[in-house]
C-alpha cells in the first residue's frame, strides 16, 4: 500500500488499513507531523537532523570508494579541463552550481536533453533538506568519462556519472532510470521500483524453469542468447525485441515481440545482460520474485558493492559459456535458488527504498563540501597555492551556469576572480548577480 501527498499534514497521519472491520498488520500506522508532500517549499534546515530523520547510513563504500581516487581536487584545473575534455559538440555534460540551496545549470555538448533527470533530483532534494554550497559537472551519457589513473600527471578529474566501470574514476550516483522511477511514483503508469514488488508474477513453485531474457540488441553477448535459447529451448526462452547495432542478424535470429515487464515473472530465472553499459533493469529483476543470473561485468551501479554473487544473485561468465551449467544448477537446486532469490530481492529492498536513494545523493554532494581542494592562483609573480574549502571556492568562482525557470540554460557570464586574501568581494558580486536571475525553481 502507499500514499501520495498532494498537500502538507502539519499535524501529522493516521492510516488505517483495514479488511472488514479489522485492522491489517499493524495498522493504524501514526506519522508525527508535520508531513510533506513532494513540492512543498520546507527544506530542513538541519542537514544532520533530516539524515537522522531518514535513517540515512553513516557509510555508504561506494562513495568513499569514489571519492579515494581524489586526495585532493585541483579546482582551477576541473574549471579549464572538462569544458575542454569533454564538452565538445558530441559532449553530454551539464555543470551545476548549488548556491544558497538553489540550482543553476549551464550545458556542455550536444547531447545533453537528459538534464531533466538531473535536474529534477536536485530540485526535489532543495525542497527537502538545505543542500551545500559547491560546483560540479554531471555526464547526462551511457559511458563514464574519466580514465585517468590517481597516479598520472595531469590526476583525474571528478566527473559525476550514472554508471561506473572499473577502467574509470567517475564518481557515481544513482541511475537516472531508478531515480525517475522513485520520483515518479504514482505519477504515472510506468514501471516503478514499487509496483514491480505488487507485480512479481505466479508464486515460485508455478514459474515456468526456464530462464528468460527480452531486450534490444545493445551488446553481441545478447544475439548469444537468443542462438543458445534455440539451440536450448528447454532451459531458456530470449529473443531480441529490437535491431539497431547488429541489423543484419534479424533475419537469422528473428525478432520476439515485446513482453510486458510483469510478464518477465512468470518465469523462475532472469538473466541479466549488459547494454550499452550496465543493464538498468537490473534492480527491478532484483524486485521480481525471480532468481537473476547476472554477467559478470566490468560496468556497475551506485549498488552494487552491497550485493554478493550466490547470496543475491547467481553469476555468469562473460561469454556466458556457463550459462546454461547455471541454469541446470538452478533447476536441480530448487531450495537454494529460491533462497538466493528471495535474498536478492529483499537486500534489493533494503538499498532502493526512495529514503535510500536520496540519502545517497546527499552523501554524493555532501562530501566535496568537507573536503579541502587545491587551487593555483597568481596572487604575485611568483604563484601561490593554498587550499581551500569548497563553499570558499565559490566566492572565487570564474563562471555560474545557470537556468531560468523554464529549464532553459542562460548565457554564461564571466566574474573575474578577487584577490586570493579578500574574497568577500567576489561573493557578494556573485550573490547580487544570481539574484538577478531565475533559477531552476
Amino acid at each position: 500500500m502507499r500514499y501520495r501527498m498532494y498537500e502538507t499534514a502539519s499535524e501529522g497521519l493516521k492510516i488505517e488499513v483495514l479488511y472488514g472491520d479489522e485492522h491489517v498488520a499493524q495498522s493504524p500506522y501514526i506519522l508525527k507531523g508535520p508531513v510533506y508532500h513532494e513540492y512543498c517549499e520546507c527544506p530542513e534546515g538541519d542537514p544532520q537532523a533530516w539524515q537522522k530523520t531518514l535513517s540515512c547510513p553513516t557509510k555508504e563504500p561506494q562513495i568513499a570508494k569514489d571519492f579515494a581516487s581524489f586526495p585532493s581536487i585541483n579546482l582551477q584545473q576541473m574549471l579549464n579541463e572538462v569544458p575542454k575534455r569533454f564538452g565538445d559538440e558530441r559532449g553530454a555534460i551539464v555543470h551545476y552550481t548549488i548556491l544558497n540551496n538553489r540550482i543553476y545549470r549551464r550545458s556542455l555538448g550536444k547531447y545533453t536533453d537528459f538534464k531533466m533527470f538531473s535536474d529534477e533530483i536536485l530540485l526535489s532534494l532543495a525542497r527537502k533538506v538545505l543542500l551545500p554550497d559547491l560546483e560540479f559537472y554531471i555526464n547526462l551519457g551511457d559511458w563514464p568519462l574519466e580514465h585517468r589513473q590517481v597516479n598520472e600527471i595531469p590526476g583525474p578529474l571528478p566527473i559525476i556519472s550514472w554508471c561506473g566501470s572499473l577502467d574509470s574514476r567517475d564518481i557515481i550516483l544513482p541511475t537516472y532510470d531508478i531515480t525517475h522511477s522513485t520520483l515518479e511514483a504514482m505519477r504515472g503508469v510506468t514501471n516503478d521500483l514499487l509496483s514491480i514488488q505488487g507485480n512479481t508474477g505466479p508464486s515460485w513453485i508455478n514459474k515456468t524453469e526456464k530462464a528468460f531474457f527480452r531486450g534490444r540488441d545493445s551488446r553481441e553477448e545478447r544475439l548469444q542468447l537468443v542462438q543458445l535459447s534455440k539451440e536450448n529451448p528447454e532451459l531458456l526462452d530470449a529473443g531480441i525485441t529490437g535491431y539497431f547495432f547488429f541489423q543484419e542478424k534479424e533475419k537469422e535470429l528473428g525478432k520476439a515481440k515485446l513482453t510486458g515487464f510483469f510478464d518477465f515473472f512468470k518465469y523462475k530465472y532472469q538473466v541479466n545482460v549488459d547494454g550499452t553499459v550496465a543493464a538498468y533493469r537490473y534492480p527491478y529483476l532484483m524486485l521480481g520474485d525471480s532468481l537473476v543470473l547476472k554477467q559478470d561485468s566490468m560496468y556497475y551501479e551506485h549498488f552494487y558493492m552491497a550485493l554478493t554473487p550466490w547470496k543475491h544473485y547467481v553469476p555468469i561468465k562473460r561469454n556466458l559459456s556457463d550459462l546454461l551449467e547455471k541454469v541446470k544448477w538452478a533447476k536441480e537446486n530448487d531450495g537454494e535458488a529460491r533462497k538466493i532469490a528471495k535474498e536478492g530481492q529483499l537486500a534489493a529492498r533494503e538499498l532502493l527504498q526512495p529514503h535510500r536513494l536520496f540519502c545517497y545523493y546527499y552523501g554524493v554532494l555532501q562530501l566535496p563540501s568537507n573536503m579541502h581542494f587545491r587551487n593555483t592562483r597568481s596572487a604575485s609573480p611568483a604563484n601561490r597555492k593554498y587550499v581551500m574549502g569548497w563553499s570558499s571556492f565559490l566566492s572565487q568562482m570564474i563562471t555560474c551556469p545557470r537556468a531560468s525557470a523554464s529549464g532553459k540554460d542562460l548565457p554564461e557570464k564571466s566574474f573575474k576572480s578577487a584577490p586570493i586574501d579578500s574574497p568577500a568581494s567576489a561573493s557578494d558580486r556573485l550573490k547580487a548577480s544570481l539574484q538577478t536571475e531565475a533559477g531552476l525553481r
